[in-house]
């Protein structure tokens, strides 16, 4: 039998919350969504102003960093013709992105969510998610 560490609900909207926070201070609205280590869905926000087509590809930007296990800016290098993983985001019916601003949550050395944040640039997205991350763990080390 497996134990499984997981984000709680509480968990996420903190994710969500820092997200927002780093959103405001480089001045980019964003679609940010938080998934379990499975990557489903847990929360998600779209900040006024954040893009209407970007809902989608924040969402499967946090299923990519979690199930991946890697920041989705890393398949982007990996996924170019003649590389080994040519073609990756054409699986999962659709659903991996190799566009950067998804990257998995570790907590303690295990994978536990993914965030993943889109209507900027992709470093723009990047950066987002790795604030709300950076915000997380920090709220959780304040709880220790």
């Amino acid at each position: 039998m497996l134990t499984v560490k997981r984000l709680s609900l509480e968990d996420a909207k903190t994710l969500l919350e820092g997200a927002e926070k780093k959103s405001r201070e480089i001045r980019v609205p964003m679609c940010i969504a938080v998934t379990d280590e499975s990557g489903h869905l847990i929360a998600f926000s779209r900040m006024d102003g954040g893009k209407i087509t970007s809902i989608d590809i924040a969402i499967n930007k946090a299923f990519t960093g979690a199930c991946a296990r890697r920041g989705t800016h890393e398949y982007n290098q990996l996924a170019v013709p003649g590389k080994p993983t040519f073609g990756i985001n054409t699986t999962n019916q659709g659903r991996f992105t190799i566009i950067g601003g998804g990257l998995p949550v570790v907590v303690d050395g295990e994978i536990v969510g993914g965030v993943g944040c889109s209507t900027g640039t992709a470093e723009e997205d990047q950066i987002v998610a790795q604030g709300a991350i950076d915000y997380f763990l920090s709220k959780l080390a304040g709880q220790k």
